[in-house]
């Protein structure tokens, strides 16, 4: 990524140039191109789609050039415009042990004080962060993005997960979201390196349980595409780090397109990486992108190599016992499917594959939808995949729960 357009007045330029070139040379081209079957990414999506994807595509190689195009909400500020819904988590500096403290020694990296966010089920009367209620579970979500990108904000467009799943879910009220710090590196300024984020995902977890009362087992942690991997890294550390100050495991997680090889392992010829790369819309390819820079920060490529960073590096050996039930979903046209079918594989060989409902049943639950892209759920317009996956993720959240959670609604 160039950003050779980051600075006005070429920013505005540039992107003034790009809006005629969209709007009179690509819009009409990819419509006429999406009018043969045979010419769209994949045949069996629809015109709508395949415009679709294509101006996302570009659009993100926009951003390459120029830079974040939108403010975004960070962790300096809660945003006023929710209101009581926003709340300032403290930082956990006791939970950072072991081999965690030593990156965040090498990085500089420290705990801070975090704004978290609250979104709660439609008609629900549960107050702001208050104590949860007989057999009610929370979903914490740790947003993607690529580590650099996207907000906790409910408004934020990577939010549709935490207004829509909660409607199919019963024992799901309320969704909690972690304002973790972002990645950066040069030619912007260099800042929030691994493990910011998981440090800081890690003192969400810790006010979930300390503050708000949530027993780990009803914590439900969500996280797609990066924050899945962030959601991995944080379970990860909970189950290694077992002493009297640090909570238990969470009870479930759940990851959509988990982000899950940072050292660019599956990116070999043949492999979803290359024969999807004019399919999806993603642009990461190999090890040297910016997220990767800015996230590895000091660390160097090598550290991508680490279980906390990349769980389905091929060369790495690695286990998943202690890891509680977990649903995974991934596009059967998404870039990352490799790297994704190797964590489940690696999962499962621990854990077992199944629903986990029952004892000695496998506790690894696969849901792939063949035409999907990456981190589909989160797009309105991808259906009927997004709706039959929230839908397939709500059922297994809720068949799991015992007789009195499932009499919240009733």
């Amino acid at each position: 990524m160039s950003f050779a357009f980051r600075n006005q007045p070429l920013k505005g330029l540039y992107l003034t140039y790009q809006a005629l070139i969209i709007l009179f040379f690509l819009l009409p081209w990819w419509i006429i191109r999406s009018l043969f079957r045979s010419w769209r990414p994949r045949p069996s999506w629809g015109i709508k789609r395949a415009v679709i994807v294509n101006f996302i595509r570009h659009f993100i190689y926009i951003g390459t050039q120029t830079g974040p195009l939108f403010r975004t909400p960070d962790y300096h500020n809660i945003e006023r415009d929710v209101g009581d819904y926003g709340v300032w988590v403290k930082a956990a500096p006791e939970l950072v042990k072991g081999e965690l403290e030593a990156f965040a020694t090498a990085a500089s990296v420290k705990p801070c004080t975090l704004p978290g966010y609250w979104v709660h089920k439609r008609g629900s009367d549960i107050k702001i962060a208050s104590p949860p209620v007989l057999g009610e579970k929370v979903l914490y979500r740790l947003h993607g993005g690529g580590y650099t990108g996207f907000s906790a904000h409910p408004s934020d467009l990577s939010a549709t997960i935490v207004h829509d799943l909660p409607k199919f879910a019963d024992v799901i009220r309320r969704v909690f979201s972690i304002e973790y710090r972002l990645s950066s590196t040069k030619p912007f300024p260099v800042a929030n390196p691994f493990p910011a984020a998981l440090i800081d995902a890690l003192a969400g977890y810790n006010y979930l349980v300390h503050d708000v009362g949530f027993s780990p087992s009803d914590i439900i942690v969500f996280g797609d595409s990066a924050g899945g991997n962030l959601a991995l890294a944080l379970t990860r550390h909970l189950v290694e780090h077992k002493v009297d100050h640090m909570p238990a495991p969470p009870g479930a997680l759940v990851l959509v397109s988990p982000w899950c090889d940072l050292s660019g392992s599956h990116d070999n010829p043949g492999g979803t990486f290359d024969r999807f790369k004019n399919v999806d819309y993603l642009l990461i390819r190999g090890a040297d992108t910016y997220h990767q820079v800015a996230f590895l920060g000091p660390h160097g490529f090598e550290a991508a190599k680490n279980k906390y960073i990349s769980p389905s590096y091929k060369s790495l050996t690695i286990d998943f016992k202690g890891f509680p039930r977990t649903f995974i979903a991934a596009g059967g046209s998404e870039m990352f499917l490799d790297e994704i079918k190797t964590l489940r594989a690696r999962m499962a060989g621990d854990l077992g594959e199944g629903d986990g409902l029952s004892e000695g049943e496998g506790k690894v639950k696969y849901f792939e939808e063949p035409d999907a892209i990456h981190d589909y759920p989160l797009a309105n317009w991808h259906e009927p995949e997004k709706t039959r996956t929230l839908k397939e993720i709500a059922r297994w959240i809720d068949v799991a729960a015992s007789p009195v959670d499932q009499s919240l609604e009733s």
